[in-house]
């Protein structure tokens, strides 16, 4: 076991606040493993690589020999939470968060221990209460406190409805970290009030408060907005090899360095070509999602498609064209069919006016041409996508 001083500076690095230093530090004197704590809740069934940034870090405190802590929010998923919410959430089932949180599970074993890791439902608690439990539990905050969130600041301010069920969720969350004892709660930085009234509750009820630790959000592909699957500028960690290494490849060197500290814990080599640094960093993690050997063959993938221009040497998925035959149509479908990201038919045409899409390595800017299509060809969609006609 290292030092807790050399600890404490692993475990704040690449942290955006913590609540507070010292007080981890006294938990990390003690020489006993900590209980870090993670509460995610299933309401989608895939991950990206935003949603790493607190696992790599959840992953670290275990590589430190402390518990992780993963709390499955069944129940709180069913609230639904507010953070950064102009509106009430919609509704999920009980059979979609469940099926979610299958998925959910396996994919974040992709980046913790699973042997290390101690999974729970935090519907094991809630799901027994009585009513008189949830009106004890609620004396415990006071309205002022829930209201003192910008997102429901904001929307009583914009005349927007605020929903009695969402003022719950923070105080659920809260409940969650007394249920497992928690020493530090992890989240990202939009978590910091629900995470604060965890640590409050624990006070309430005698207990030490858990240290709270909040990670930066990762911003997209586009290095602008937040990675999401909704903006079309994320790395979702179950996509194939060649998709990711190559959507890597288009980021910013800005980009690459923010990515490497937060996803890898690891500086740039500044000794390193920018390319080069940038190819090492993509099949990382390609290797954290998938395997080394994975990683090998897709960085071998893109250096034939785009080092080496030799489109001949690269397994590229097979299209087979369908009715329509024009230039637009193809596209769309490609993008629909094969790479699972959809593209609306004016988005097509600005690519294609643009010069990105190639036939055989010849740009074609017409959009409703229809080329002759013949089997082998290599149609170029976008700098990083390209397609065999089968």
């Amino acid at each position: 076991m290292i030092s807790p001083a050399e600890q404490l500076s692993l475990l704040t690095r690449g942290v955006a606040r913590i609540l507070s230093e010292s007080e981890l530090l006294k938990k990390l004197e003690r020489g006993t493993p900590l209980r870090a704590k993670l509460g995610v809740d299933p309401t989608s069934p895939d991950l990206h690589l935003g949603h790493s940034v607190v696992l790599e870090k959840l992953r670290q405190f275990q590589e430190l020999g402390h518990q992780a802590v993963l709390i499955i929010g069944d129940f709180t998923a069913q609230i639904g939470d507010p953070t950064g919410r102009s509106k009430t959430r919609p509704p999920l089932s009980r059979e979609e968060i469940l099926s979610n949180a299958e998925t959910y599970t396996e994919q974040a074993f992709r980046i913790l221990d699973r042997e290390k890791t101690e999974v729970v439902f935090n519907g094991e608690w809630f799901n027994k209460m009585t009513f008189s439990d949830v009106i004890q539990l609620n004396a415990r905050v006071t309205m002022q406190q829930m209201l003192q969130r910008e997102d429901f600041k904001n929307r009583i301010a914009n005349d927007q409805e605020v929903r009695l069920h969402e003022i719950q969720y923070p105080i659920v969350q809260g409940w969650d970290s007394v249920e497992v004892r928690a020493d530090v709660e992890l989240g990202g930085t939009d978590q910091l009030f629900n995470i604060l009234v965890g640590r409050d509750m624990q006070k309430t009820e005698g207990m030490e408060p858990q240290v709270v630790m909040c990670l930066p959000i990762l911003e997209g592909l586009d290095g602008v907005q937040k990675m999401s699957k909704s903006l079309h500028n994320y790395v979702g960690i179950t996509e194939a090899p060649d998709e990711i290494f190559g959507k890597l490849m288009s980021i910013s060197d800005e980009l690459m360095a923010r990515y490497s500290l937060l996803l890898l814990r690891e500086e740039i080599d500044g000794a390193l070509h920018p390319m080069e640094a940038k190819k090492s960093l993509a099949a990382a993690l390609v290797a954290r999602c998938h395997s080394a050997s994975e990683a090998a063959a897709a960085r071998e993938n893109w250096e034939a498609r785009f080092s080496r221009k030799d489109l001949e040497a690269v397994d590229l998925p097979e299209f087979s064209i369908g009715a329509r035959r024009d230039l637009v149509g193809v596209v769309v479908a490609i993008y629909k069919d094969v790479f699972a990201t959809p593209r609306s038919g004016s988005e097509v045409r600005r690519l294609i006016q643009q010069g990105s899409v190639q036939l055989d390595g010849e740009k074609l800017t017409d959009p409703k041409c229809e080329p002759a299509w013949a089997s082998g060809q290599v149609l170029k969609v976008d700098k990083k996508r390209s397609v065999r006609i089968g």
